[in-house]
């Protein structure tokens, strides 16, 4: 909703005026319904604000509340007001028009530094207290929105975004090379281990699910939120669990619907994004409002090369929901003469930092740019759905039912699992066998795993002892952790705050430059807590994974989607086909890549010149999935983000 900014020093001296005019002059390039700030001698506190909520139109930030002297800027959707409203006692007058912020304030006044406690949405913000002499402030807890920080014994500067940080005169532009160590041994789409690293050394961030506090001279990080499984959830039946959920979720959906403008869904075939468009729509339609669709294909002369379960281009499902929900206007985008290679320079510049979700860059820029050009404000999405609302893999289910000698249980389970994705009842004992034991595959190994090439230069990483501190955090030199099972990979998602940092920072930049609030209900906290509360049997009972959805979106979604267990969408396969025309552009910059000593101080230069011979061959679309094809195309990445440093 906005982009925030402010100096303080500490020692007391003014804050130039020419510091606050470079840092808000960079902020510039963005969108903006309004530009204020606010200045008293050591303290500048900044806002470029964007109103997305009708509460935000013509909302005065930074807001400077004489009475309690305090002073607050705000990048913030609350989604519990009505909570906070009772909690807070807030007069009912003022409820309707009160903005975020100055409710943020009000908690402030209540609860002090245990204020983000309280609070439910995507939200960063700063508060001075003038009385205290300190500098507050927080970051939601999934970061969905970005807090960058510079310090010293004397000055304490802010922002959202990094480069305008880069305009004051005693921060220089550093390659942290600590970061760059993570980001290129951890394997996956995580940047760093650390979440409080950037790639600049001498810029912080507040990490999620934290806290910043600045008094005199001192600057402390405290977490405010742990998400751990706690006490289950035990209701009486089936349909109690449904209608509980169905509960929780549709009013996160509902909170995230505030907006004086459009609102639209990213739409898939699949489950996650289908609940939040279904569930939106059928609130939307209540006010004769209609819900917006975005849905990604590919372009009319790929050829699919993919196996039968998997399906590239989604639009029938899509359209099945669609056509079942109603009050949608849908959009179906390729994006055709975009790709990975066409948009390395463009994404560099809004994300700040190197990415590794190339195969589907593109289209994720795409959405908020035809987003922006529709009027919409929010953009919902399910992204987190995985992990909360569409949990429940059914062989690591099965496996654990095997360890436990629950066998009755799990042939009933395997035959009806076999009934609804087809094939003979016990064709999966073998691998459900080797996904619970997982000492099977190492006395007797299947084939090769998927494992992409190590791109981290040798040197570097003794250089920097990445290896050794990524330890502390459970990861060993695989680049993950090592042996951990699908339930312990969900229970480390929740628990350690830095595995939010990338997408986040992506959701919430692009937002900033597109003037377009991406949302997502799947990973609201109330949703979260929910499930995480449940018993593993709601997520698969009946040979059906991912249950507790499907039996939640009943008359919510057409049945060809929501019981779908036989197909599977992907997004991205596509991703050598579009780069053809680009290819020799692509091959040519790789060789450069190869011999130049700046980037091979960093990666390994053996590992780049063997991919190198493969895409010499020419563009091969069926490759997409190629270990050596996706190493030199994070190379290339990483390699024209380090010569901005030079």
């Amino acid at each position: 909703m906005s982009a925030i900014a402010g100096i303080y020093h500490s020692n007391n001296e003014p804050v130039p005026v020419v510091h606050v005019s470079g840092i808000m002059g960079a902020l510039q390039k963005y969108p903006a319904n309004d530009i204020k700030v606010w200045h008293k001698e050591n303290i500048f506190l900044g806002c470029h604000a964007q109103w997305i909520t009708p509460e935000s139109v013509g909302e005065q930030l930074p807001y400077y509340d004489y009475e309690r002297q305090l002073a607050i800027t705000a990048d913030a959707i609350i989604d519990n007001r009505d909570e906070l409203f009772e909690k807070l006692q807030v007069e009912r007058g003022r409820r309707k028009t009160l903005p975020d912020s100055q409710l943020i304030l009000l908690a402030y006044q209540k609860w002090e530094e245990e204020t983000p406690k309280h609070l439910i949405g995507d939200f960063a913000f700063m508060i001075w207290d003038e009385k205290k002499r300190k500098l507050f402030g927080a970051r939601d807890f999934s970061g969905a929105r970005t807090l960058y920080y510079y310090h010293t014994q004397q000055q304490v500067a802010f922002c959202t975004t990094i480069e305008p940080l880069l305009t004051l005169p005693y921060i220089e532009k550093k390659l942290n090379e600590q970061w760059l160590a993570e980001y290129l041994a951890i394997a996956g789409m995580i940047d760093a281990a650390d979440a409080s690293m950037t790639p600049y050394k001498n810029i912080k961030q507040v990490p999620p699910s934290h806290s910043i506090s600045v008094t005199e001279d001192k600057v402390k990080l405290t977490r405010y939120c742990t998400l751990t499984p706690g006490k289950k959830l035990k209701l009486k039946s089936n349909e109690e669990y449904v209608e509980a959920f169905q509960e929780v979720f549709q009013k996160a959906v509902t909170s995230r619907l505030r907006t004086h403008l459009n609102v639209g869904a990213q739409l898939s075939g699949g489950l996650d994004s289908g609940a939040a468009v279904s569930f939106a729509a059928r609130d939307m339609r209540k006010k004769g409002e209609k819900l917006h669709t975005f849905s990604y294909i590919p372009p009319e002369d790929f050829v699919d090369f993919t196996p039968k379960q998997l399906i590239p281009n989604e639009r029938p499902f899509i359209q099945s929901t669609v056509k079942y929900v109603g009050g949608i206007k849908d959009y179906y985008l390729d994006f055709a003469e975009r790709s990975s290679y066409s948009e390395i320079d463009s994404l560099l510049a809004t994300m700040e930092m190197p990415y590794k979700f190339f195969e589907n860059s593109f289209w994720l820029k795409g959405m908020f740019e035809k987003s922006h050009d529709e009027g919409i404000g929010v953009l919902l999405s399910g992204d987190r759905g995985n992990f909360t609302i569409s949990w429940g893999y059914a062989l690591e289910y099965y496996a654990v039912l095997l360890k436990r000698i629950k066998w009755f249980r799990l042939l009933q389970e395997l035959n009806q699992y076999s009934h609804n994705t087809g094939g003979a009842r016990l064709r999966m004992l073998p691998v459900i066998a080797r996904v619970g034991f997982p000492v099977i595959d190492k006395l007797f190994p299947q084939g090769t795993s998927y494992q992409l090439p190590k791109l981290l230069n040798r040197e570097f990483a003794v250089k920097t002892g990445v290896f050794t501190k990524l330890k502390e955090y459970g990861i060993d030199q695989t680049g993950w952790f090592p042996d951990a099972d699908i339930y312990e990979e969900r229970k480390k998602h929740f628990e350690d705050v830095f595995q939010w940092n990338a997408g986040n920072t992506l959701a919430a930049k692009l937002s900033l430059r597109y003037s377009v609030w991406k949302r997502d209900p799947t990973n609201d906290l109330r949703v979260v807590r929910f499930c995480l509360s449940l018993p593993e049997e709601q997520y698969v009972q009946n040979g059906l994974d991912r249950a507790l959805i499907r039996r939640s979106t009943k008359d919510f979604l057409p049945d060809k989607v929501r019981l779908n267990q036989r197909t599977r969408g992907v997004q991205g396969v596509d991703w050598v086909h579009r780069m053809i025309p680009h290819w020799d552009a692509f091959t040519d910059e790789v060789e450069q890549l190869s011999t130049d000593k700046r980037i091979l101080e960093f990666l390994d230069g053996q590992v780049i010149k063997t991919a190198l011979l493969k895409i010499k061959q020419g563009a091969q679309p069926e490759c997409a999935t190629d270990p050596d094809y996706k190493i030199l195309m994070r190379s290339l990445i990483i390699y024209r983000y380090i010569k901005k440093f030079t």
